[in-house]
């Protein structure tokens, strides 16, 4: 569902953009959060690389606005444990508010070639006493916004900027901007992972920011709640239906398998977006505590038949698959 509201609102070639702003009697460089989903730290370095092309040295703080979301946001079923499928989510972001790290010889390093190790990323090696492990930023979001600073600090200094250890928090100068970073990835490529790895971090910032979007104001769960069931409503007609977030993560969610059908025939012209999880069939998994589910198509002779599985019930985990493939030889 949430693929589908930000694709026909959107487009599958919409890039997400990012405002830097540069204080100069302070030498603060400012970050205007816009809650993009996919700033990982490849995309960090190239944000590094390209503000140090356009002539900036050195800095002597960070500066983080994070006024595009509501202070302390959590959705449903986010922030309730540190498993990367929980992470919160945040106006600024890096690598989906997850770290990765492991020890090596009694010393902390990152897990990730690419990643630099930072004071947060080592004070949860630290905490956690684990040789390898990947977990969230936890529940208070204000540490997912001091660790993308960090971890833009050291991508700047990696690329020849010296940066000082000073983050601030506030609102960004009322100044022209000095960088715009068009993300390298499109709507359409972040969604096709999305979907593929089921990444629920990635699926709340989209329905977060489109909701901001839409309201004009700053994003909030009440107001992703009255998005989603507003939008769904008036294209399919539909009653008696429940979303309180864009991953799926609420207990509270309430949606039929017919309604998911309906929605599959919507999104055929997005239909190369879905992973092949067997062969012909091409869905997406839905799992939570007693609930088993699959959506999808099954392709025969080009034909995207659409499908819905839908159980509450603790079974098997490939179940929902052998009955997929049950209905695809006899469809």
């Amino acid at each position: 569902a949430t693929a589908w509201m930000v694709l026909t609102h959107w487009g599958e070639h919409h890039r997400f953009r990012t405002s830097f702003y540069l204080d100069e009697s302070t030498h603060t460089l400012w970050i205007k959060g816009s809650g993009d989903p996919y700033l990982i730290s490849e995309e960090l370095d190239v944000v590094a690389r390209n503000i140090r092309q356009k002539g900036l040295t050195q800095i002597k703080a960070i500066g983080i606005d994070t006024s595009l979301f509501q202070p302390n946001l959590l959705l449903p079923g986010t922030g309730t444990s540190d498993n990367p499928y929980d992470a919160v989510p945040t106006a600024v972001a890096a690598n989906f508010n997850t770290v990765a790290i492991k020890t090596v010889d009694k010393q902390v390093v990152s897990a990730e070639l690419i990643t630099p190790l930072t004071a947060y990323a080592e004070s949860l090696a630290r905490l956690h006493r684990s040789r390898e492990l990947r977990i969230n930023t936890g529940p208070n979001p204000h540490n997912a916004e001091t660790y993308f600073a960090e971890l833009l600090a050291a991508f700047l200094m990696k690329n020849g900027v010296a940066v000082a250890s000073q983050i601030v928090f506030g609102q960004h100068p009322n100044k022209p901007v000095f960088y715009e970073h068009v993300n390298t990835k499109t709507l359409g490529e972040i969604l096709r992972s999305m979907l593929k790895y089921s990444t629920n971090f990635v699926a709340n910032q989209l329905i977060l920011v489109l909701s901001a979007e839409h309201f004009n104001r700053p994003a909030n769960a009440l107001d992703v709640k009255l998005y989603m069931e507003d939008t769904l409503s008036r294209k399919f007609g539909w009653k008696g239906f429940v979303l309180e977030d864009g991953a799926g993560l609420s207990h509270n969610n309430l949606l039929s398998p017919k309604q998911l059908t309906e929605l599959l025939l919507e999104f055929r012209k997005w239909k190369h977006l879905l992973p092949e999880i067997e062969r012909g069939i091409y869905a997406k998994t839905g799992t939570l505590t007693g609930v088993s589910a699959l959506a999808g198509y099954l392709v025969k002779g080009g034909n995207w038949q659409p499908f819905a599985i839908q159980m509450n019930d603790p079974v098997p985990h490939n179940l929902r698959n052998r009955i997929a493939l049950e209905l695809f030889e006899h469809q």
